[in-house]
């Protein structure tokens, strides 16, 4: 899965560019699926809402991956979409799809395995449910490093995606800050010690093999 970053950017000049500001909903959970995106600039965080109205942060979409392709074919979203900054996106119509795919025939597979990404995203997600809460702020904090660089988030937003509350993370990032693991800014989190951070990750109530695996490359 490492190689999906930019792999869709060959067919761009299909889709609309459209150009979003900070906080803008590209698409809510449950509403009828008009089509699919790519991030080609900024920032989009998917959110999923629980049954019992709980909502999660699950994903923040890396520059160069396309996001809300469930909604292809007027399925319903299955996720909710909404910008953390700036944006520039293209939006693909299923009119769209079906010619990218009838002139480039590996689209079709760019697309599948990039479905497929998202469902494992979900799938590692419910795989830390139970794990101790470092062990899921170390692993999820090393993919958004090894996603996206230098990423932007606020301890708030943080905790949001881990599913727990901002006093725990402060909790445990001030620990690591005190150990040098990490460095913490008004709304950056970098790490400074990668191997203590991934020992952190691959410990614990759960044992998942190749987790990097998960993980997209820059």
């Amino acid at each position: 899965m490492k190689n999906l970053r930019y792999s869709w950017s060959p067919f761009l000049k299909y889709g609309k560019k459209l150009e979003i500001e900070e906080n803008s909903v590209v698409y809510h959970q449950g509403s009828e699926g008009k089509g699919f995106f790519y991030l080609s600039k900024g920032g989009i965080k998917i959110t999923l809402l629980s049954q019992e109205g709980v909502e999660r942060t699950v994903n923040y979409v890396p520059e160069g991956m396309l996001f809300g392709e469930h909604g292809a074919k007027n399925e319903p979203y299955l996720t909710s979409a909404t910008s953390s900054s700036s944006s520039e996106i293209y939006f693909f119509s299923d009119e769209a799809l079906f010619m990218i795919c009838a002139e480039h025939p590996e689209a079709a597979c760019i697309f599948t395995n990039s479905l497929i990404y998202k469902f494992r995203i979900l799938a590692e997600i419910i795989s830390f449910l139970n794990s101790p809460i470092e062990q899921q702020m170390a692993h999820f904090l090393l993919k958004l490093v090894s996603e996206n660089g230098n990423f932007s988030i606020d301890q708030s937003s943080f905790a949001r995606y881990i599913g727990t509350s901002r006093i725990t993370v402060n909790k445990i990032l001030n620990k690591w800050k005190s150990q040098q693991w990490i460095q913490i800014s008004t709304r950056t989190i970098d790490i400074l010690d990668i191997y203590q951070l991934k020992a952190i990750r691959d410990s614990g109530a759960i044992d998942i093999s190749n987790l990097d695996v998960l993980m997209l490359s820059l």
